[in-house]
């Protein structure tokens, strides 16, 4: 059983959501996402789509600005201004995409070639868009500026500011080959419109997945150093031999064993922090006669919010202390070369409640806990910021409303405009329910949720 969406809000509040609502129509959405589709925006080289988002919103009413990281990167956002008296609240979404749609840097690590949805390229198919980043995270960032249009259209009277804020290098990565600053992403678009002045009371993130998510996990990164002897192949049986990539691999599949064991201890609330051997690299790839001296490994360890990468650090090393047991004669040492904390915003936070009696209100039940994510977002800065922050998006398209397979890829590149719209009605619900009312109110509220 689903709802209209409105149940719950009293009368002033749901006749400014029905007017706001009013305005999101599937083909101005479409509109956008294409918009947003067609410009590349891989981790690092965001400035011309954020460009493009600050125009956009600025021919439909709203106050935006570009705000630059360097000379390729940057943030936009735009702020809707209440009376002073409310709170603000932050609709927030990444704008970079994982891979970056050329085959100089995505073959052969994405598959054998670039499809077409690998590419920044819009395609659309009936109710469905494809193209790189179509779902996470232009799909997403499409439905907060299209929330954001629709209040300023509506004329709705704010007490607090609404912002609509779209951030560079969301995605877990560093620096790609042809950067110029290592840290371009893991949040820093987020950290630096915060540490700049861009700070609400609340903040939503609209990111992959149907649900109201309060809490999500953090990220350490490790750089494994597996040592060996430089030898040559055809003095193998002279010399001594130890071949650090034979060794490097003995490591990985111990390491892939240990993560399942570190996921069931600490799976808990709605996270299973999840780990993986990510890359290797070692040796000459010109001169395949000899052996390299040593071989890396790098590693990606999720950690729940109640574990600090120290914690963590200190875990993986004895994981690594007791591959050596297995292993007579490894010489194998990590370092932590990245650490994120996970964070979680408390269930009686006004934002919660608010998002969670949407989600109720449009789907007629109880609100349904997603439990078992791995996945981390912008909303670890935000959160650890001090900014209570949920996470609200939209479900993977099914496989049976798609003309092809739904893999990983094809997942992040598919939209559906309908679900888009359904995602940009919460946001609007959302954040009318919120900038309309006092902090005196808001306060009590969760005062008395406490």
């Amino acid at each position: 059983m689903s709802g209209d969406g409105l149940a719950g809000l009293d009368t002033p509040r749901r006749t400014w959501v029905e007017e706001a609502w009013r305005h999101v129509t599937g083909d101005r959405l479409r509109e956008l996402i294409i918009g947003l589709v067609d410009i590349p925006s891989p981790t690092g080289d965001e400035g011309p789509l954020a460009t493009h988002i600050a125009d956009t919103l600025k021919a439909s009413g709203c106050g935006a600005a570009i705000q630059p990281l360097d000379d390729r990167q940057a943030n936009a956002w735009a702020r809707l201004s209440g009376d002073g008296t409310g709170p603000d609240l932050m609709l927030y979404a990444p704008i970079d995409t994982l891979t970056v749609g050329e085959e100089s840097e995505d073959l052969p690590w994405i598959g054998p070639e670039l499809r077409d949805d690998m590419r920044p390229r819009a395609t659309v198919y009936d109710d469905l868009v494809t193209g790189l980043g179509a779902s996470n995270p232009k799909g997403h960032a499409a439905c907060v500026m299209m929330a954001a249009e629709a209040i300023a259209l509506a004329g709705i009277p704010l007490t607090g500011d609404l912002v609509a804020a779209f951030g560079a290098g969301g995605m877990p990565t560093n620096a790609r080959p042809v950067g110029t600053r290592l840290n371009t992403g893991q949040g820093v678009g987020c950290s630096f419109l915060l540490e700049q002045g861009v700070w609400t009371d609340y903040a939503l993130i609209a990111k992959p997945g149907w649900t109201v998510s309060w809490d999500e996990v953090g990220l350490v990164w490790f750089e494994v150093t597996v040592r060996g002897t430089h030898t040559y192949v055809g003095s193998r049986h002279r010399l001594p031999y130890d071949n650090a990539i034979a060794r490097a691999g003995e490591v990985a599949r111990h390491l892939e064993e240990w993560f399942v064991a570190y996921a069931d201890r600490y799976t808990d609330g709605t996270v299973a922090p999840q780990g993986i051997v990510s890359s290797v690299r070692g040796g000459w790839p010109r001169m395949a006669a000899v052996t390299p001296a040593s071989c890396t490994l790098r590693v990606d360890l999720r950690i729940s919010p109640d574990t600090t990468p120290m914690r963590a650090k200190r875990e993986f090393a004895a994981a690594l202390e007791a591959i050596r047991d297995k292993v007579p004669g490894l010489d194998v040492t990590a370092e932590m070369i990245l650490a994120i904390p996970g964070t979680r915003t408390g269930p009686d936070s006004w934002i919660f409640r608010s998002a969670a009696a949407g989600w109720e209100a449009f789907e007629g039940r109880e609100h349904e806990v997603v439990r078992g994510n791995s996945g981390a977002t912008d909303a670890n800065i935000l959160r650890g910021r001090g900014i209570p922050t949920v996470r609200v998006g939209m479900p993977k398209v099914p496989e049976a409303e798609a003309p092809f397979e739904i893999d990983f890829a094809r997942g992040m590149n598919t939209v559906s405009v309908r679900a888009m719209e359904k995602l940009t009605r919460h946001l609007i619900r959302t954040a009318v329910d919120t900038v309309t009312r006092s902090r005196d109110e808001l306060h009590q509220l969760e005062g008395e949720a406490a």
